[in-house]
């Protein structure tokens, strides 16, 4: 939710001096009652109802006040944390367009707490990371950093620095042509923090999987739903014969059992659509976690 939210607080019929309150949220905020109304439809979808779960992400952060730490906003968003690791179906975090996830709600919704399970994907105009542009610009890309920036870039203050030497020009004239530069240049520091929070750069870094636009994200998350749903229990058999196996090593396994054990071809090994239609298509289960067996064992055997 984007807009302010209002909440009203009843008074306590027990208490002849409470009167009711009015109490204004801030939208794409976690506050305490939010935070765990969200670990409890996440739990819920995992142990009642067993199903996936899609997470469209717009979040920037938790409520930070002393009355929403009273209220135990951090341990409500720790809940969420916990609901996350327990679960067992497929989850996908999608940032949609103009989307942004900051502070804390990147931290509940990282797909490395829980990486056999999770994976976060982006639209190409959202925006993730821990603080904000302006943010890092305030402590990275000072005023100082941008006097530095101006004197290398402005052909005007190189030649006044220049001059300033033999008297042509003074430190004045220089200060106030900086003055006169600064609404110029002060937009360059959010700019470029900016461009460390653009979808190509967090799928550079890892921390998403792909960069997927809304108007392809129904077919994309239909097929790999698909997908994770069919390698869900190989993917389980591969963790029961190797525990200590990674999730990126036990993807790589289920795409070589794929290749060997049902035919498919090497190249369509990352086409989720390709992959779900050859398990629909499958015919010899046992060749398959033969396959899947043999490949497990060689790399336990080789470590």
């Amino acid at each position: 939710e984007n807009r302010l939210v209002t909440k009203t607080v009843l008074a306590d019929p027990a208490n002849m001096e409470s009167r009711e309150e009015t109490v204004t949220q801030a939208g794409q905020v976690w506050f305490p009652d939010s935070a765990y109304k969200t670990a409890q439809a996440i739990h819920d979808f995992n142990h009642g109802e067993c199903l996936p779960l899609v997470i469209l992400a717009n979040w920037r952060g938790f409520s930070g006040g002393r009355k929403d730490m009273f209220e135990e906003v951090l341990k409500f968003g720790s809940y969420i944390v916990e609901n996350l690791t327990q679960y067992n179906q497929p989850v996908f975090v999608y940032i949609p367009p103009h989307a942004e996830v900051r502070g804390g709600a990147w931290v509940v919704i990282d797909p490395m707490i829980n990486p056999r399970i999770m994976e976060m994907y982006a639209d190409s105009s959202a925006r993730g990371g821990v603080l904000e542009p302006a943010g890092i610009a305030e402590i990275k890309f000072r005023r100082a950093e941008l006097v530095k920036t101006m004197h290398r870039l402005d052909p005007q203050l190189q030649w006044m620095k220049m001059n300033a030497a033999p008297g042509v020009v003074t430190k004045e004239d220089i200060s106030q042509h900086e003055a006169e530069l600064m609404p110029a240049y002060a937009p360059i520091g959010e700019l470029f923090a900016d461009l460390h929070d653009r979808p190509d750069r967090m799928l550079a870094k890892g921390v998403i999987r792909k960069v997927v636009p809304w108007t392809n994200a129904r077919t994309h998350f239909y097929w790999r739903l698909r997908r994770r749903l069919d390698e869900l229990p190989l993917q389980r058999r591969v963790e029961g014969r190797a525990p200590q196996m990674s999730a990126a090593d036990v993807e790589r396994v289920l795409c070589e059992a794929l290749v060997a054990g049902a035919g498919l071809g090497p190249a369509h090994v990352h086409d989720d659509r390709r992959v779900a239609e050859c398990f629909e298509e499958l015919t010899d289960v046992d060749a398959l976690h033969a396959a899947l067996d043999k490949i497990v064992d060689e790399r336990k055997s080789a470590v």
